[in-house]
């Protein structure tokens, strides 16, 4: 049997797509003239704060995008306020630093028209220990330890729809439902993809309350479940398909193989530094926060369209 003819693809959108990387360089797509950078008198006894939640999530974001230190962060905040002509006092470290603890990061993203279709996934990001180059050359000194971050990605835009900041000892499965809780009760979700941590009663099931639809392959020892909830109807008809047509078929049949655009997203989110830099939980889930809220916002120019020609 011939080998089959290699597929061929073609970006219909080059113009559009050349043009939002070159806006991407620039460090104004994260500064907005009419933002609140003042914070309102809230109307409670003790001292108001005196920057809103908005100053203080560029500020940081700034911080991430660099690498920079906190007190590096004020000058080259201060440069950037100097360059578009705005007056605007500047945070100090720590401001910022006693800020981050309690900031709600604000996270923008785009809404393709027509239902939701999700893809799932997590990896593991270090706070403490070794690096790599050190642990290969001369062995880990201390013990490392890691947290844990799950995304949910929308496949038309690419932007990350939800995420989750856990232990590492915390599985996939049961991160799932939190993470479409935090999908609006009126989006329509059509389709989640994930691997095969997710191939779970719980997980199935929140997927159908949503009105979803599973793209999940079967474990190898799968087998039919008792039929006596939609969810475990749904999985049971995913494992005759599998058996009918078989493991790889079934994949490719289901659009499986997509799921490798978030493994892609989580390299993105290493690309802003292998570890985080903080060592408290709540500033940790803060400073992830604002990763996936600089990976959307350099999303927003536009994103490349690709079409399959054979």
């Amino acid at each position: 049997m011939s080998k089959p003819e290699a597929a061929r693809y073609r970006m219909t959108n080059w113009k559009s797509y050349n043009e939002s990387l070159r806006r991407r360089g620039s460090p104004l797509i994260w500064m907005d003239k009419d933002m609140v950078w003042l914070a309102n008198k809230a109307g409670r006894r003790g001292r108001p704060p005196v920057f809103s939640g908005a100053a203080i999530q560029f500020c940081l974001m700034v911080k991430v995008l660099f690498g920079l230190p906190l007190r590096q962060t004020t000058g080259t905040v201060a440069s950037i306020l100097e360059m578009v002509e705005l007056d605007w006092p500047v945070p100090d470290f720590s401001t910022m630093s006693r800020r981050q603890k309690t900031l709600t990061v604000q996270i923008s993203c785009r809404r393709a028209p027509g239902p939701l279709n999700l893809l799932v996934d997590s990896t593991g990001i270090k706070f403490l220990g070794d690096g790599e180059w050190l642990a290969h050359k001369h062995g880990t000194h201390r013990k490392r330890q890691y947290r844990k971050v799950h995304l949910a990605m929308d496949t038309d835009t690419g932007d990350i729809r939800a995420v989750e900041f856990t232990s590492s000892r915390e599985g996939d499965g049961p991160e799932l439902s939190d993470l479409l809780k935090q999908i609006p009760p009126e989006g329509l979700v059509g389709t989640v993809t994930g691997d095969g941590a997710f191939d779970t009663r719980r997980c199935h099931t929140a997927i159908v309350d949503r009105g979803g639809t599973a793209i999940i392959p079967i474990r190898k020892n799968g087998r039919l479940w008792k039929e006596d909830c939609p969810a475990a109807r749904a999985c049971n008809d995913i494992l005759r398909a599998t058996k009918r047509f078989g493991r790889a078929n079934r994949k490719v049949w289901s659009g499986y193989h997509v799921r490798s655009r978030i493994e892609a997203r989580m390299r993105c989110l290493k690309s802003f530094g292998e570890r985080i830099a903080s060592q408290d939980p709540d500033r940790q889930a803060a400073e992830i926060y604002i990763r996936v809220a600089l990976m959307n916002r350099f999303n927003a120019p536009g994103t490349a369209e690709i079409e399959r020609l054979a």
